[in-house]
């Protein structure tokens, strides 16, 4: 396979990650970078061995020998240069949220025609352990599905001094807190193991900034949530039950499951060594039987490999990508939603 030639706008924080992962694939070749701030682009084309340095993300759309975009800037502009790229006939990966609004979303879809656009909200969609999973929920065994449970949080522990990100945890850049920022990567993960079928109707909501023992881990003027949590229902009869948590002022937790009148399956999304799924079998002889689907030492090689190598293959491949707009686009719905219905207390409809 002919590798694609990629140009990655932005080189900070996760814009430095893809340009070292794009470095080292097959399936791609760097020939473009682009930030605003020069050094900085600078830098990342002298340590890996790029030619073209832009001064900013039109020029490097601009550029002809740019195939390919990846988006590693703030969600306000996200739109902007998917829209532009697209105009321009290159493919875009994007990352997570894809952007401001499910709006946005759909004029990025409505503009990409035959190009490939994709999101990095997928980057936990690559492990064997997602694959058994997966395979196991569509193999029907827990019968018919009634609910989702994700509550994932987090306590900062001690004061850490650092600089923050500004776009974190900012309406303004970001389009949220960690809705958006974990929660893009959550949705995505559920919503592929059943297959992208489910189709949200409502969502009831409630949000919470950083509590006055944890400003020191957001950064100044952050006007964005650290702790969300919602009910979220689907045409199917099925709920989710969602909480996400990265200050919160209790005991670490991480709890995945998707229950059926059959059994429940226990997950877990992020890596790590040790990593266990099971499943609880509802028997009429024996009650509830145990079992081990998959169990081993995740490294997390795919996390940020998965994405970028997924759409160089689409690209060259001529299929759609593990979360195409499409499905980036009912993310941001229930997204949306959650925002929306935290902002009046009373349930919101998945628009």
């Amino acid at each position: 396979m002919e590798p694609v030639a990629v140009g990655i706008v932005g080189c900070g924080v996760i814009g430095s990650v893809h340009v070292d992962v794009a470095s080292k694939l097959d399936t791609v070749k760097v020939v473009a970078v682009a930030d605003l701030r020069q050094d900085r682009a600078r830098s990342a084309a002298d340590q890996y061995g790029i030619g073209t340095v832009h001064p900013d993300g039109d020029s490097l759309i601009d550029d002809p020998q740019v195939e390919a975009v990846i988006l590693a800037l703030p969600a306000n502009q996200r739109t902007y240069m998917g829209l532009r790229a697209f105009a321009r006939g290159k493919h875009v990966l994007t990352e997570k949220p894809v952007a401001m609004n499910a709006d946005e979303v759909r004029r990025l879809i409505a503009a990409k025609g035959n190009l490939v656009g994709a999101c990095c909200s997928s980057r936990y969609a690559f492990s064997e352990a997602t694959r058994v999973a997966k395979e196991f929920v569509a193999s029907g065994a827990l019968g018919q599905l009634r609910l989702i449970r994700c509550r994932s949080v987090n306590c900062p522990g001690k004061r850490v001094e650092g600089e923050r990100p500004y776009w974190r945890v900012s309406q303004s850049s970001n389009a949220g807190g960690i809705l958006v920022n974990w929660g893009s990567y959550d949705l995505d993960y559920l919503m592929n193991l059943t297959g992208w079928s489910l189709r949200p109707v409502a969502a009831l909501g409630a949000l919470w900034p950083a509590g006055p023992r944890y400003q020191w881990f957001v950064a100044p003027g952050s006007d964005a949530e650290t702790h969300v949590t919602a009910l979220v229902t689907f045409e199917q009869g099925v709920a989710l039950a969602y909480e996400r948590g990265d200050a919160v002022a209790g005991s670490h937790d991480e709890t995945w499951e998707i229950v059926g009148d059959c059994g429940t399956v226990h997950l877990k999304m992020t890596s790590g060594s040790g990593k266990r799924l099971t499943w609880d079998q509802a028997d009429t002889e024996q009650g509830l039987t145990s079992h081990v689907l998959w169990e081993g030492d995740d490294d997390g090689s795919t996390v940020h490999s998965g994405p970028v190598d997924d759409f160089a293959k689409a690209i060259r491949q001529g299929r759609p990508p593990q979360t195409g707009l499409e499905q980036a686009l009912l993310v941001q719905r229930i997204c949306d939603a959650i925002y929306r219905s935290a902002s009046t207390g009373t349930a919101a409809p998945v628009v």
